[in-house]
């Protein structure tokens, strides 16, 4: 069976002409989104592919840009198809992973993603390293400064009458605006500091 899946992106666009493309194409069922092609949350094509799911099945669509939010989204997508047995047709591009073609297409697109991200991920410890190097590190701000935790250290030991603590950890860190693991956490490790 053949499923046609379409997508506009803005309201100026009318989804008529890949409808029309799709229809012309033999396409038995027809979903189309009206959404950015960077938004997560297509439904048209969640209920496409649910429909392409038995071997044999094929996902029409006009264009590959129609399909994909990025490339390793068309990636992952058509990893998707292959496992189910369902071929991919690109009208627009003459793809059809039916074909060895086809499918030699897909391979170079996973390698050209493949190196794309090992070359984000290098360039990523490259400029960690040169930031280390100038003495800077990443990561947030802590979310107490040296006096705020010597202020919560001093309200963690204050003890009342009875000797027991006159602040519970949750009541610091109210007073602070904090998460009680953050106040935890720069507690002790203020006490591995003393104890260094």
């Amino acid at each position: 069976m053949r499923i046609g899946y379409g997508r506009v992106s803005t309201r100026d666009q009318h989804p008529e002409a890949q409808h029309d493309a799709l229809t012309a194409a033999g396409c038995e069922q027809i979903f189309l989104d009206k959404a950015s092609g960077k938004l997560a949350s297509r439904p048209e094509l969640s209920k496409a592919l649910l429909v392409a799911n038995r071997p044999k099945d094929q996902l029409v669509v006009t264009k590959l840009d129609r399909l994909g939010r990025s490339l390793e989204h068309l990636i992952e997508l058509s990893k998707t198809l292959q496992d189910r047995g369902v071929d991919l047709v690109v009208l627009d591009q003459g793809i059809d992973t039916s074909t060895a073609v086809g499918r030699m297409f897909f391979q170079i697109l996973g390698s050209i993603a493949e190196f794309e991200h090992a070359l984000m991920s290098e360039r990523t410890r490259d400029g960690l390293a040169a930031a280390r190097a100038r003495g800077r590190t990443g990561g947030q701000k802590p979310k107490l400064g040296p006096r705020q935790v010597a202020l919560a250290r001093q309200m963690y030991e204050e003890l009342d009458e009875r000797g027991k603590r006159r602040y519970t950890v949750e009541a610091i860190a109210a007073e602070f605006g904090v998460t009680r693991p953050t106040i935890y956490r720069h507690l002790s490790a203020d006490a591995a500091k003393m104890e260094a």
